[in-house]
């Protein structure tokens, strides 16, 4: 049943004993252009006093888990947070990443790194960037990471857990036997992995429903999909990592998907966005979404999606069988 317009809805993040709010905010597109290897992996221009206000929207809308990396920006992301939360750190969840290298000045990420002496390296660095004494959850990004060299990563982490720099940690990988691999450690918070309304890998969100693990959603819009502001003539800025996106094209069939589900989704008040995360609040207790934000009417959109709360039962069915599924 949805919540009555002005709750907030809250969940668990997994085992940690911390609670946060059913919709995050994702900070990859605050982060502004960087690239890897001549290739765009950001979002493009940004304006930081935007990202800050938006941030500052998201706070007043209830909203209390940001979820960056270190890569985003190349720590610009990580950097624009800590600003945006001087003051008002109690009582909000800080997730952040490691793995990708990085150069700060070129805004390049030449490769990846998960060598025992990077996690620590990163996990310092990071740790300056938001000025907070303490990261809620430190998350693994190399999703494909081979297992032997990731027990390495696990056992950094868990010393980090002893240490007092971290609360708890994650992967971010879409592989259930990775997640499970790392759900076999009590300080083993979240697993965060790509799903939405179009798809997902139900095995990964298994391995978290079945062991009390959060699973954080990258890509709960897809990638800005679901937002309703695309057409077939839609196109992205050359320094955008969406910059190869057709919608006549490669993403034809993606935008029709979106079509057959609008109706429901945007039933009883909601937008196409909100009616997506809505989605995904019904689909999984566990589920955190993270929609990313980059002004303050996104933020404000975006949180919204906690007033509905998630779809019904009825609801739910007609998106599946919108979808042929």
């Amino acid at each position: 049943m949805a919540e009555k317009a002005g709750s907030t809805q809250r969940r668990p993040l997994g085992r940690s004993g911390l609670e946060v709010s059913a919709i995050g905010f994702g900070c990859w597109a605050i982060g502004g252009p960087h690239s890897r290897n001549g290739e765009p992996i950001g979002w493009g221009e940004v304006d930081d006093e935007e990202s800050v206000a938006a941030i500052h929207a998201a706070l007043d809308e209830g909203v209390t888990f940001f979820d960056t990396a270190d890569v985003y920006g190349c720590g610009h992301s990580e950097r624009v947070l800590a600003r945006a939360l001087r003051g008002r750190r109690d009582g909000v969840v800080v997730a952040t990443k490691f793995g990708f290298t990085y150069d700060e000045e070129r805004r390049e990420s030449p490769g990846t790194d998960d060598s025992p002496a990077y996690v620590r390296k990163a996990c310092e660095a990071s740790l300056r960037r938001l000025e907070t004494d303490v990261i809620d959850l430190l998350q693994f990004h190399l999703g494909g990471c081979d297992p032997a060299a990731a027990e390495d990563v696990l056992a950094v982490l868990e010393d980090l857990v002893d240490e007092g720099k971290i609360r708890s940690f994650g992967w971010s990988t879409d592989d259930p036997e990775r997640a499970a691999m790392f759900a076999a450690s009590p300080h083993c918070a979240a697993i965060q992995q790509a799903f939405n309304v179009l798809g997902g890998n139900a095995e990964t969100l298994a391995v978290c429903e079945a062991n009390g693990l959060a699973g954080i959603v990258r890509g709960p819009l897809g990638m800005g999909v679901l937002s309703g502001k695309m057409s077939a003539d839609t196109r992205f800025a050359a320094d955008d990592v969406r910059h190869g996106w057709d919608f006549r094209g490669n993403q034809a069939d993606t935008l029709a998907a979106v079509d057959r589900v609008r109706e429901v989704l945007t039933s009883n008040g909601r937008t196409l966005a909100q009616g997506a995360l809505c989605w995904l609040l019904a689909r999984s207790p566990v589920f955190v979404p993270i929609p990313g934000c980059r002004t303050v009417a996104q933020a404000r959109e975006n949180a919204g999606a906690l007033r509905h709360g998630p779809l019904s039962a009825e609801e739910m069915a007609a998106v599946e069988s919108a979808l042929g599924r």
